[in-house]
């Protein structure tokens, strides 16, 4: 899987693999305050799941960023959302 020997999408900083390309069994659950969908998913290969955006949905704003891999990433510091692992 991209998460690789880590197993980790946090790159730190604030800042999250959080490219739809990399993410499976994708259920919305919501909006941020300021309209930001929040969905649930895993990423591919990784049983855990997750709470947070998709990076596609902000793309034009300041919040996304693009990983050396290639794949997008989002800073949860600059946007109403938090990413986090709902089970493991």
């Amino acid at each position: 899987t991209f998460l690789g020997r880590r197993g980790n999408p946090f790159a730190g900083f604030g800042q999250m693999i959080s490219d739809i390309r990399l993410k499976e069994k994708i259920k919305r659950t919501g909006s941020s305050p300021s309209g930001i969908p929040i969905y649930e998913f895993n990423y591919i290969g990784d049983s855990n799941r997750y709470s947070g955006a998709m990076a596609q949905d902000l793309l034009g704003t300041d919040a996304v960023s693009i990983h050396e891999s290639g794949y997008y990433m989002v800073d949860y510091s600059k946007i109403d959302v938090d990413m986090h692992l709902i089970n493991n």
